[in-house]
Formats: structure tokens, C-alpha cells, sequence
């Protein structure tokens, strides 16, 4: 029997003109992936950079969504090699570096997330991603380039000066755009319509698209086709935890104050 890597759900949506959707879960209970990857998202995003996640979460979200043939997108927390490294051999479909700050940094990020001939990625192959040793050794190499996708986010103003460049670097599969931290960054937090935020975010979409790159960010029902017309091809459109706010305060709005009869 052959074993192969499983292909990505999100670049295959994307690769076929389609808009890939995701929604971010903080909540970590694989049972909230599942949840998400049932309703029919091509995406779900986990996170190691705000939430308390381990490693033993990140790799039962994978199985959970990977019943479904749902993505996930693990954002890393920035430290060593093996941190960026870890949700790929895990499985997850794609990871996501937050606060990219230059080109010097996507570089590296390059050199640790691909195989030969982009990067360096260090090999094993013994891991979910490999089968375990049952997907033959250069059709990993292989397939992982291709199949796996690499995210920076860009959410501060510092490499706006650089972005050309980095939108232009082998190895970087998609540049993602945060206004939230890119609103503090120019002193103004959560004032994502400010021209400077809007400005920024189109032009990330378009420098993308010039350079072949894909174009991800934040949105949500309202924005959603205004995102596309724009150029982003991956949007997150919610999130678990504001999901269940918005259900229980509804829940608590219309059955608050009843007196008994």
C-alpha cells in the first residue's frame, strides 16, 4: 500500500479561483475544532502565540479537522526553529509567523519552513505529516513544499518599507495583514478604518497578488465580498469565543428579569 502526504484544502479552494474561509479558535477543546470543521470551513486557526496551547492540542485539533478534510493553520510562537517546525510535522496544513519586522527575519523563517532547493527545513519524516515513515522520502521533500503553506503576518508599520521585497521572496506562501496591531503601531489601537490602516491593507493585497503571493487577513459577513474585491483570497471571518458571547447574551437578554407568577 502507498502512502501520500494529505493535500491542502485551502490551496486547492484558492488554486481553483475559490475564496478559502477560516474561523480562529480559542477556546482549545478539539471538540470546538470539530464543531468548526463540521459546518464546512476550508480553515481552522489555531493559536500559540495568545493562547495557552500545547503541543498535545495542536496535534488532536489536526486529527479532528482532518476528519472532515478541514486545514489547520497553526500561528507559532516566535522562538526557536523547532517552535515554527512542529505544527508542520504535526500535520497542521499551514503556520502562520505573527509580527514579521523585516526581510532579514522572512528570510530565516524560509530557511526553517522549507526543504531543499527553497530552505533547510531540518528532516524527519517520522511524524503525521510523513505518515510515519510510510510516505516515501523525496515525494515528502516534495509535497511538503508544495502542500504545506507558510504565512507572515504583517500587522506593524515597521516592514511596510521592506514589503516589496518580502512579498517577493521564494518561500512565503501568503502575506497576512492584521490591522488591529497595525491600528497600535501608528498610535491609534482598534481604529482599523483609519486611512493610514486602509491604505496599508490595500496595498498588502495588491503587492501580494503582483509578486504571486496569496493575500490573507481579518474580516468577517459585513466586509466579506469589500476583502475580496480588494484582492484576499484567505479570510477569517470569526471566531469561537465571539460566537458563544453573542449566544449566551442573547440567551441571558430575553430570559433576564422574569418575575414567577
Amino acid at each position: 500500500m502507498e502512502f501520500h502526504m494529505r493535500q491542502s484544502r485551502v490551496l486547492r479552494q484558492m488554486r481553483s479561483g475559490n475564496v478559502a474561509t477560516c474561523v480562529k479558535i480559542n477556546l482549545a477543546d478539539q471538540r470546538d475544532v470539530e464543531i468548526a470543521a463540521m459546518c464546512g470551513f476550508d480553515c481552522v486557526w489555531v493559536d500559540m502565540e495568545h493562547i495557552p496551547s500545547d503541543w498535545s492540542f495542536i496535534e488532536n485539533a489536526v486529527r479532528s479537522a482532518k476528519c472532515y478534510d478541514v486545514d489547520v493553520l497553526t500561528r507559532v510562537s516566535k522562538g526557536c526553529y523547532s517552535d515554527i517546525v512542529r505544527p508542520l510535522e504535526g500535520d497542521s496544513a499551514g503556520i502562520m509567523v505573527p509580527h514579521l519586522m523585516s526581510l532579514e527575519e522572512a528570510k530565516k523563517i524560509v530557511y526553517y519552513t522549507k526543504f531543499h532547493p527553497v530552505g533547510r527545513r531540518p528532516i524527519d519524516g517520522g511524524n503525521a505529516d510523513g505518515k510515519y515513515c510510510l510516505v516515501n522520502e523525496q515525494e515528502y521533500v516534495k509535497t511538503a513544499n508544495e502542500e504545506r503553506f507558510v504565512i507572515v503576518q504583517i500587522e506593524d508599520p515597521e516592514p511596510m518599507a521592506e514589503l516589496e521585497e518580502i512579498c517577493a521572496l521564494p518561500g512565503i506562501d501568503m502575506i497576512f495583514f492584521g490591522p488591529a496591531d497595525f491600528s497600535q503601531g501608528i498610535g491609534h489601537p482598534y481604529e482599523c478604518e483609519l486611512p493610514e490602516v486602509c491604505e496599508a491593507r490595500k496595498k498588502i493585497a495588491e503587492c501580494a497578488r503582483r509578486h504571486g503571493k496569496w493575500a490573507g487577513t481579518t474580516g468577517g459577513p459585513a466586509n466579506f465580498d469589500e476583502l475580496v474585491d480588494m484582492g484576499y483570497t484567505f479570510i477569517s471571518a470569526g471566531a469561537d469565543v465571539v460566537g458563544l458571547w453573542q449566544y449566551y447574551r442573547n440567551i441571558v437578554r430575553n430570559i433576564s428579569g422574569r418575575k414567577i407568577k
